[in-house]
């Protein structure tokens, strides 16, 4: 019998047709699946851990570090100004799953979360159960924003899977997953400090230590690869390995999150990958920051190899996993987005992302997407944001984009492009999640400008004003001479600013 299409079916169908006809073949295909007339595409978004666009050879950096990544950009949307919302993985992920950014979904502090009253405004809640939802973050940073969304998830992997010695107590509490980490791994056991239960952080710890004398870092003459602030250890192959059986094994159409650790710091490649940098090659000198961390030229310049190989690695295991997507025909139906939660940086005195700054290097990340049927590559050079995964995933989709979505639908994806929009990139980890924004610093990009304002750092605010066409190292602020434009980006971005703090809990 044929289902009646209802007025509100119709109307739907009827605006994505007329849509499709004014786009790529290989979009048109996914208005004929959202219509009806064929099945939903499978979504696959691959979140890889610190992972700056500035160091990527798909966006032009000297050393070859993803020739993985260049030959699946083929096949691609590939952006080459794509903005993360923060400079570090709370903010930086809360965005890409809400399409909001930090200053209205609040979750802006380290290991923090999304305000309650917002949490229905999530992308496994808007893509429904007609999909299979998925999700697996190695992060537990991340894990916290996940497990908020429990009621709107259908398949949920721990931290923790695919590791060879994972010390987090909290998994076991599985009614509560993020009070158990809160009261045990954050608070309990303090790894790297003196923990607030001395006999039961001993037991952990001896327990821990047991586990890793077990494990073997055959391969990886560095060690393996770990998170610190949780303790984990893996092996990447492992990881993709396993990230790889669980996406063969899901029922379609099905929406899968995989955020993974790597290559977030420290940086432990394969053997094979260790080295291969080993040139005389170096960055433009850059001044020392007054949020520097006195981290020595030398220092960085060692890390940032130590990063770019591990980096290597990461594309290594990447090209893995597409090949195996191809060869079992999950690709052919699938929508694959690739991306960071935010970057790294390796200048200014400064190794990381635990800092106010908001230079591009920490916030510049890739973002490729390939549709089914997309056989050529096509390129945007317009800033785009975090915030725009959501609405660009729920038009592909075939879903009603709310009104509340602060982002917009991509170029080459149904969306136009637009340089003049202001973008924006909040970092406020010190400042409560629940009181206006004061302790902040905020980038906004508008055309070729960035501006960003400095507030709460024990100086009176300041702004700094770069030509990201002309400076795309930021080098020379434009702010101190007041260009003629200067005046309208500060208004229009302390406006925002300030809209967002009225708005609060709203």
């Amino acid at each position: 019998m044929q289902k009646k299409l209802s007025r509100r079916d119709f109307i739907k169908t009827a605006s994505l047709v007329s849509l499709a006809a004014m786009a790529p073949a290989s979009v048109r295909a996914l208005f004929e699946r959202a219509a009806g007339s064929v099945p939903q595409p499978n979504v696959i978004v691959i979140v890889l851990d610190t992972m700056s666009a500035r160091h990527l050879s798909l966006y032009g950096y000297p050393r070859n570090t993803t020739p993985k990544f260049e030959r699946f950009a083929e096949r691609a949307v590939v952006f080459h100004n794509h903005i993360s919302s923060g400079n570090y993985t709370t903010p930086g992920t809360a965005t890409i799953l809400t399409g909001m950014y930090p200053w209205t979904h609040r979750a802006i502090n380290q290991s923090g979360v999304i305000l309650r009253s917002l949490l229905p405004r999530n992308l496994f809640s808007l893509l429904g159960d007609q999909y299979n939802r998925f999700a697996f973050t190695q992060n537990l940073w991340a894990d916290y924003l996940l497990n908020q969304f429990e009621n709107d998830i259908d398949a949920y992997l721990l931290p923790g899977s695919f590791s060879v010695a994972d010390k987090s107590f909290g998994k076991n509490f599985l009614n509560d997953l993020n009070a158990g980490n809160r009261a045990f791994d954050d608070f309990l056991f303090q790894e790297g400090s003196r923990p607030a239960s001395l006999v039961f952080g001993a037991l952990e710890k001896q327990y821990f230590m047991r586990q890793l004398a077990k494990t073997s870092d055959k391969g990886y003459s560095r060690g393996l690869p770990h998170d610190v602030t949780n303790p984990k250890y893996f092996r990447l192959e492992d990881v993709f390995d396993g990230v790889n059986a669980q996406l063969a094994g899901l029922t379609p159409p099905f929406f899968s999150y995989i955020h993974l650790y790597a290559p977030h710091e420290p940086y432990r490649p394969r053997a094979e990958f260790e080295n291969i940098f080993k040139d005389n090659w170096k960055p433009e000198s850059k001044p020392v920051s007054r949020f520097n961390d006195g981290s020595t030229n030398s220092n960085l310049l060692t890390r940032r190899a130590n990063y770019d190989e591990y980096i290597a690695n990461v594309d290594f295991e990447f090209g893995r996993l597409i090949d195996s997507l191809t060869e079992s025909g999950v690709l052919d139906n699938s929508i694959i987005v690739v991306t960071s939660d935010h970057g790294q940086l390796f200048e200014r005195g400064i190794h990381g992302h635990s800092t106010p700054l908001l230079f591009d290097p920490v916030i510049q990340v890739p973002l490729l997407i390939s549709i089914p049927g997309q056989v050529t590559r096509q390129d945007v050079y317009s800033p785009t944001n975090g915030v725009d995964l959501l609405p660009t995933l729920l038009h592909l989709t075939g879903r009603e984009i709310p009104a509340w979505c602060e982002g917009k639908v991509l170029p080459k994806l149904g969306g136009v492009e637009d340089s003049g929009r202001a973008i924006y990139s909040v970092e406020a980890k010190t400042n409560s999640a629940f009181a206006p924004l004061s302790k902040v610093t905020v980038a906004m990009r508008r055309n070729n400008h960035k501006l960003i304002y400095y507030s709460g750092y024990g100086l009176d605010p300041w702004y700094e004003l770069y030509d990201m066409d002309v400076d795309p190292e930021e080098l020379n602020d434009l702010y101190p001479s007041t260009p003629s434009f200067a005046p309208s980006l500060r208004d229009e971005l302390m406006t925002s600013l300030e809209q967002a703090n009225q708005s609060l809990g709203k």
